[in-house]
């Protein structure tokens, strides 16, 4: 089996040049209550190289990968059986095995890759047996991902299986006084994927991502968004191509829709601009940087200032994905 996880520890290491995205530029705010979003756009002619990706929810559902249950609690094995190259993203959440899991960091799993051990943490505690009819062996759906500012903290910069595990309960707590309903599933009542999929969860994100679905319809070379909510940025995700960051789209919303209703507040609050968007992604972009090589492909990259963390993956140096988060 290759062996190519990354440890839940960590030994950043200076790097001192900074690698910028693409030029882009910033449309928007697109709003519905409490929730604004804006859409970053490549620049026409801005040089970038392109890799084709499949991302995990495409692979699992198409069966091009397998993702297998070690019994280790902090970490899985993940084989790409096909001849497509498979993006895995910080905080994409599988279902099933003993307890559901979460992807610790953003890597690049090559065709016909044979077994990789892969960093995880538990978003679910208690369960160590088959749950219903799901593989206990196996994990066979990637349906969400990390939707509070708090977990996208405690999984990609702390990194503390107990801290996953508080703000996971902190989420469900601040999940169930939104709707006023009990959005714990009696299969497991600690799983952050059954709850993000139960029935009150599900109603209040409905109009969200109704009136953001479309949001990118017609509009040319989308490879990433932001959000705020109540007023105030939260964080923002951007790709290395529009296809890569179409594919990400529908579990980046949903994240996005949970987070608004999770904080939704009666108090009125001024509509963020897109300037301000806009320096928050530049800002992201200055810094010293620490890195960390996952293989001799995969470069994390970490830069972190007062005001956000940014964490970015690179394949052979040309950068994939980043992720900004506002402290």
């Amino acid at each position: 089996m290759k062996l190519l996880s990354l440890s839940v520890s960590l030994g950043w290491s200076l790097l001192l040049a900074a690698q910028a995205p693409a030029q882009y530029r910033i449309s928007g705010p697109y709003a519905h209550e409490n929730l604004s979003i804006f859409l970053v756009q490549k620049e026409k002619g801005s040089q970038n190289a392109e890799r084709r990706y499949l991302t995990l929810k495409d692979a699992l559902d198409q069966r091009k990968i397998v993702v297998n249950e070690t019994k280790k609690v902090n970490e899985l094995t993940v084989e790409n059986v096909s001849d497509e190259e498979i993006f895995i993203q910080s905080g994409d959440i599988v279902k099933g095995g003993q307890q559901d899991r979460v992807i610790t960091n953003d890597f690049v799993l090559p065709p016909r890759s044979g077994r990789v051990a892969v960093a995880a943490f538990c978003v679910e505690q208690g369960r160590w047996t088959q749950r219903g009819g799901e593989s206990a062996s196996t994990f066979n759906s990637s349906s969400e991902m990390v939707a509070t500012k708090p977990l996208k903290f405690a999984v990609g910069v702390k990194r503390d299986q107990s801290e996953v595990w508080r703000k996971v309960a902190e989420a469900q707590s601040g999940l169930a006084a939104a709707t006023a309903q009990t959005v714990s599933v009696s299969a497991s009542v600690s799983s952050l994927p059954l709850t993000l999929k139960s029935p009150p969860v599900e109603d209040a994100v409905r109009g969200y991502i109704k009136a953001f679905s479309h949001a990118t319809d017609g509009k040319s070379g989308v490879i990433g968004f932001a959000f705020a909510v109540n007023g105030e940025v939260n964080s923002a995700d951007v790709y290395s191509s529009p296809e890569l960051f179409a594919s990400m789209w529908p579990k980046l919303l949903k994240a996005s829709a949970v987070e608004a209703v999770r904080l939704k507040r009666k108090e009125p609050f001024a509509v963020v601009q897109a300037a301000t968007v806009d320096a928050f992604l530049h800002d992201a972009e200055k810094g010293a940087e620490a890195k960390i090589d996952v293989d001799r492909r995969i470069t994390l990259v970490r830069r972190e200032s007062e005001q956000q963390v940014t964490m970015e993956s690179r394949d052979r140096a040309r950068w994939i994905h980043r992720s900004v988060i506002k402290k």
